[in-house]
């Protein structure tokens, strides 16, 4: 198995890891999505830790994903290349800095349940604000990063048909949907993880499971890995 074909299944396994854990991750957040949160998360600790730990796996996924395509896209567009590895490196970022959060939120849980559960602005004010910080910094900051990222690789496809045009324009138009979803949530449009936003992120989320599936099967185009071989 030549390097390229590893490259495309390590790739593909990537894509994979990062979409499944964030999907995973979701049921076990919601004790924080309850009118009673601070008192549910503290109850069910365990849970949100794990979803913690799932985001964080998907954090390390995520730059790994235009970490091990870099070494074949560079050969195509250098600057898109390094540019894709730089956005999904601050995604890595922003998706681990999120379950940090998490994990803020519960210990002020715990101190919020040892104090009484008591009436007190206090506690509400904290737990409004790791909350605040982790929908922003997760589905504003990493969804940009991603998304800048994603665009980037996608062209570099796009032009070179490394994978085929019609995978790699859908992933383009997922791209740039995800981008809009960031940019109207951080400008007050939509809420964050609202119907609206969630609407302009589906797009990519099929794209990726079926690039990855690609991937893994079929590897890069040959043709176009041959038209740069010395």
């Amino acid at each position: 198995m030549d390097s390229n074909r590893k490259t495309a299944i390590i790739t593909g396994v990537l894509f994979i890891v990062a979409t499944v854990v964030g999907i995973l991750s979701l049921p076990l957040l919601g004790p924080m999505k309850t009118a009673n949160y601070l008192v549910d998360v503290s109850t069910n600790a365990n849970q949100v830790a794990t979803a913690a730990l799932l985001l964080i796996i998907g954090g390390a996924a995520a730059p790994g994903i235009a970490i091990s395509l870099y070494p074949v896209l560079r050969k195509y567009n250098e600057g898109l290349a390094l540019g894709s590895v730089c956005f999904r490196v601050i995604e890595g970022v922003f998706y681990i800095a999120a379950p940090i959060g998490l994990l803020l939120l519960i210990t002020l849980s715990q101190e919020f349940v040892k104090a009484g559960a008591p009436d007190s602005s206090y506690f509400q004010t904290l737990g409004v604000l790791v909350v605040a910080g982790y929908r922003w910094v997760g589905n504003v900051g990493s969804l940009l990063a991603f998304s800048i990222g994603c665009l980037l690789y996608y062209y570099i496809f796009y032009q070179t048909k490394l994978v085929p045009r019609w995978l790699s324009g859908w992933g383009l138009v997922g791209s740039i949907l995800t981008m809009l979803s960031a940019v109207l949530t951080m400008f007050g449009f939509f809420e964050p993880m609202s119907t609206g936003q969630i609407v302009l992120n589906l797009p990519i989320l099929p794209q990726e499971m079926v690039l990855a599936i690609w991937l893994i099967v079929k590897g890069f185009n040959p043709s176009a890995i041959a038209s740069k071989s010395p």
